[in-house]
């Protein structure tokens, strides 16, 4: 009976080694262009996003959250984040091959097609929505207005020279919905965090524009660092005084113990050093500078934590 079965079974072996061998290479190559197109070989938009969320859930938490809500609001931090890459580099296909570090993206070489970034981004996002289902209805009210600033947000570089600011707002947004899926509510000490968060973005993501500013000035395209001029490196050091103070703020209201201010006064060294690296404007230390936030998010991110401890 054994032998009988492997026979029968034979032919659909056959059958799927064939297919393999006809359709499998293009469907790896493709895999391999949509995983470049949602940036998995450069997990720091992901991380950035990561961070408040983070900051929001164990706040509103008042320390370790709930495992399920913790797990969908990671995979939805990811997800998002992939579908907001598919989404910019369709709004950016015209504007990406002009750009040193920008045109060998796959949808600025041809790798990959307009309709296929958009069904990326659709897939994403609709997988994201799935997870936000299983949790409370403002929640789910709240990341409609996630879904539509990711949307909106690579648009407006055409229009406005703040889409920095409307970037911040698109990354800020997870804190009121991580409130809101924890206690039902989204009081004032997490709009307070989203204020917070919506200046610190502002800030590195100005630093990031420097890197491109010379090409984005010759391609019409808009920036907090075109509008700042000269003065953005004062600028974005005001920006960051500012943030540091909202975080001070949030620590009193939220009544965290030192390990948080020690974690501050560690971000405050990070900013500085940020500002160290931008004295020239340089594009390889502005990109260093920006990337360095990581390091920052983390860091206030272990304050929160360690708060909780002591």
């Amino acid at each position: 009976m054994r032998d009988a079965a492997f026979s029968a079974a034979r032919p659909l072996w056959r059958r799927g080694a064939r297919l393999y061998r006809r359709y499998g290479p293009v469907v790896a190559e493709r895999l391999q262009q949509y995983a470049l197109l949602i940036r998995l070989h450069r997990p720091i938009g992901t991380m950035l996003l990561l961070w408040p969320v983070l900051w929001a859930l164990w706040l509103a938490a008042g320390g370790l959250p709930d495992l399920n809500t913790l797990l969908i609001f990671i995979m939805g931090v990811f997800l998002m984040r992939s579908a907001g890459c598919a989404i910019n580099d369709y709004a950016d296909r015209r504007i990406d091959p002009h750009v040193r570090r920008t045109r060998e993206r796959p949808l600025a070489t041809g790798r990959v097609s307009p309709g296929e970034a958009l069904g990326v981004f659709a897939a994403l996002a609709l997988i994201a929505f799935i997870l936000v289902l299983q949790l409370n209805a403002l929640t789910v009210y709240l990341s409609f207005a996630a879904a539509a600033s990711t949307a909106v947000y690579p648009f407006l570089k055409r229009y406005t020279y703040l889409p920095q600011a409307f970037l911040g707002v698109a990354f800020a947004w997870g804190v009121p919905m991580a409130w809101a899926a924890l206690t039902g509510a989204t009081p004032q000490i997490c709009w307070l965090l989203f204020l917070v968060v919506v200046l610190w973005v502002a800030a590195y993501d100005t630093i990031y524009a420097m890197v491109d500013r010379e090409d984005d000035i010759k391609i019409g395209v808009k920036s907090t660092a075109i509008l700042f001029g000269d003065a953005d490196k004062l600028i974005i050091g005001v920006i960051q005084v500012a943030t540091l103070s909202g975080l001070a703020l949030l620590g009193g209201q939220a009544n965290l113990q030192w390990p948080y201010y020690l974690g501050l006064a560690v971000a405050a060294g990070y900013m500085a050093y940020q500002q160290y690296l931008i004295r020239n404007r340089d594009p390889a230390a502005c990109f260093a500078a920006f990337l360095s936030n990581n390091q920052l998010g983390a860091v206030v991110f272990a304050g929160i934590a360690l708060s909780d401890l002591v």
